[in-house]
């Protein structure tokens, strides 16, 4: 009975929008499913995933909150 946990930060793909949306959910869900089942041979309706939403606030990523370092990422870029 595999287990996947999927994280990912709190913020739309698209303007207007602050999460994944349940569409893209259920093609994570399916994908990661699908992958295990092509792989390790397992069966798809013994497979949970699980999709965790953190804030952006809650990720860190070289010391610093993930929207400052994007900041300071896009400084140095430009």
């Amino acid at each position: 009975m595999p287990i996947v946990t999927i994280q990912v930060t709190r913020e739309g793909n698209t303007p207007g929008t602050n999460a994944v949306t349940a569409d893209e959910k259920a093609q994570l869900i399916k994908g990661v499913s699908e992958l295990l089942r092509d792989v390790l041979n397992k069966p798809m309706e013994s497979t949970f995933v699980v999709i965790q939403e953190v804030e952006l606030e809650n990720w860190g990523w070289g010391g610093l909150p993930v929207p400052e370092y994007r900041r300071q990422k896009q400084a140095k870029e430009s």
